[in-house]
This record gives structure tokens, C-alpha cells and sequence, in this order.
């Protein structure tokens, strides 16, 4: 392939801006050109924090077996089963969103389990996140972008660590 075309021709995340609303959940089938595999000693109360909480269906069951969840297109996970673990692994996933999803993300999964979310923070390189722990231990970051203003603190900072100056007037 050597065309080139903008990523937001085939991605269901819209540009950044405010008011910007999310797109539905996609329901139909496609070879997954990346999903997450996420281990669970439960698999039910796995199922309810991902869909209650952080917006996912199901789109695909086999009851002890596998959960197959699925939010944006392209934003699948695979619960399977597995012994429980002690402590939040070290690696985590991201998932998309838009701004003013994060707080009711943020609230619903503080709903079915206390204690669970931190943030959300803004982040220099554009972004609004709140980072989830889920019942199986996963770490979860939901990030929306920003609109990018080229005169704010947060590109100034990315410019300076790019080597960079002042954004030309």
C-alpha cells in the first residue's frame, strides 16, 4: 500500500472538538485487526463492569468459555477464563472516547465498583484520560482528544520537547 489518506477516513474516532458526539457501538462483524485478551477469575462480574461501565456489548458468547465485547468498531476484548489475579498487571489498554463521555465513564464505573477509577487528568499531549482498574485487575485508560490550540501551555510544552520554538504568528 502507498497511498496515503487521513486516519479519520476509516476510524470510527471523530476529529477532536467540543460537542463532538461519540459514534454508535458497531455491531457488525469484521476480521479484528487487533483485540485484547483479558483474563478473569469472573467472568459475569468481568461481563457487567465492561458493559455498564465502560460501555461495551456483547456481541459474542460461549458461556464459561469466552466473552467477546466490543464498544467503537476496532475496540474489542476477549474475556477469557483464568485464576484471579492479586494486583493490576503492568501493562494496560486504551480506548477511545469522546470528551464528554469521560466523566459518565468515570461515574458508571465508580457505580458498579467503588474505588475503581483515578482522574480524570489532562494530559500535556492533548488529551482529557481516567485510568480504570477493572475487576480482573486490567488497567483502563479512556482518553478523549482536546481541540489543539497552538498557543496553549500544553503545545508549548510538547513544541520545547520537540526542539522547537513559539508557534509563528
Amino acid at each position: 500500500m502507498t497511498d496515503t489518506f487521513t486516519a479519520f477516513s476509516i476510524s470510527p474516532v471523530p476529529p477532536p472538538g467540543l460537542g463532538v458526539q461519540p459514534p454508535e457501538q458497531f455491531h457488525g462483524i469484521y476480521g479484528m485487526p487487533m483485540f485484547v485478551t483479558v483474563p478473569t477469575a469472573d467472568l459475569e462480574a468481568s461481563t457487567d463492569f465492561w458493559v455498564r461501565g465502560l460501555g461495551f456489548f456483547v456481541i459474542f458468547s460461549a458461556p464459561g468459555t469466552v466473552v467477546h465485547l466490543r464498544r467503537w468498531a476496532f475496540q474489542d476484548v476477549l474475556l477469557v477464563p483464568a485464576p484471579p489475579a492479586d494486583a493490576a498487571g503492568p501493562l494496560g489498554v486504551s480506548f477511545s472516547c469522546v470528551l464528554s463521555q469521560v466523566d459518565e465513564i468515570a461515574a458508571a464505573c465508580e457505580e458498579v465498583v467503588p474505588g475503581s477509577t483515578t482522574g480524570p487528568q489532562l494530559r500535556p499531549w492533548g488529551t482529557v484520560e481516567v485510568e480504570i482498574t477493572t475487576p480482573e485487575r486490567t488497567r483502563v485508560v479512556m482518553t478523549a482528544a482536546r481541540p489543539w490550540d497552538p498557543a496553549s501551555p500544553e503545545a508549548q510544552t510538547v513544541r520545547d520537547q520537540l526542539g522547537f520554538g513559539a508557534p509563528e504568528e
